[in-house]
């Protein structure tokens, strides 16, 4: 499974990279949408976005909504400080999307992503 870890935190893309590599994905990483968008156009959109919501520039929604043009059954998995805000601005999560709040565990950022990618979302769909 290819996995695109997209965050404008280093220390986030740090920890979200070594955790699934060595859960067995294989992973890409960007610090922004527009590098996330680059990656794809020579790897192909990953298996999961797992990316931030809130950055500059383009969020991570809109990085999905992009990636979906392409491959409209992409699973996303946002990785947020801001539940609150995903909630507000959306409304409501799609089909094949959930969210984790940071700062998170191991166990937990493995969990969600063992969830989303089984199609089995748990409370990872829920508003916290």
């Amino acid at each position: 499974m290819r996995i695109l870890i997209v965050d404008d935190e280093p220390s986030i893309i740090s920890f979200v990279d070594r955790t699934m590599r060595l859960a067995g994905y294989r992973t890409y990483t960007a610090p922004n949408a527009k590098v996330a968008l680059e990656i794809c156009e020579h790897n192909g959109v990953p298996d999961l976005l797992l990316t931030d919501f809130k950055m500059p520039g383009m969020d991570g929604d809109a990085l999905a909504a992009r990636l979906r043009q392409r491959e409209p059954d992409l699973k996303v998995l946002y990785l947020t400080g801001f539940a609150d805000q995903l909630f507000t601005e959306r409304g409501a999560l799609w089909r094949d999307e959930a969210f984790l709040e940071k700062p998170c565990t191991v166990n937990g950022l493995l969990e969600a992503v063992s969830m989303i990618l089984s199609g089995d979302y748990g409370d990872y769909q829920d508003h916290v």
